[in-house]
């Protein structure tokens, strides 16, 4: 095998997509005294940049709420650029949602909750994603999803 079909997986860049911060109902929302109710929310992405390279995200919806009223809401978007050549077409699904955000992943987990801890609140930390997990179960839902041919 010629060196120029060898695989090719290499990180070129990670970087803060998106960030932004609201706090809608400060400043009397921060002298309420019940604990709030936190709603987090993760998406993967993965679009094509250029031949052979890709970009994939993840992003967070951290939204935390007293009664019906917003403390905060975060919503960050982390990327990474991946140059990924010669894999054979079933590795490049696992590859760019299980292997790709896994490695994202750490970043957006250390941008929110710096984030949110400069905003004056005790940073939310994003628990451990079984990435594997979440990609065989959006493969599921698709498969579901897909149109059947029924014969009689």
């Amino acid at each position: 095998m010629s060196e120029a079909q060898d695989p090719v997986f290499q990180i070129q860049r990670v970087y803060l997509k998106e960030a932004s911060l609201e706090q809608p109902n400060s400043p009397a929302i921060l002298l309420a005294q019940e604990q709030p109710t936190v709603d987090i929310q993760l998406a993967v992405s993965a679009e094509p940049a250029a031949e052979g390279v890709f970009e994939v995200s993840v992003s967070a919806t951290v939204q935390t709420k007293i009664g019906d009223k917003t403390v905060f809401l975060v919503e960050c978007k982390q990327a990474g650029i991946f140059e990924i050549r010669h894999l054979p077409d079933e590795q490049m699904g696992p590859i760019m949602g299980i292997a790709c955000p896994q490695i994202v992943y750490p970043y957006l987990r250390a941008n929110v909750a710096d984030l949110i801890n400069r905003a004056g609140f005790p940073p939310v930390h994003l628990s451990e994603i079984n990435f594997q997990a979440m990609y065989e179960q959006q493969q599921a839902q698709q498969s579901d999803d897909a149109p059947r041919i029924v014969t009689q």
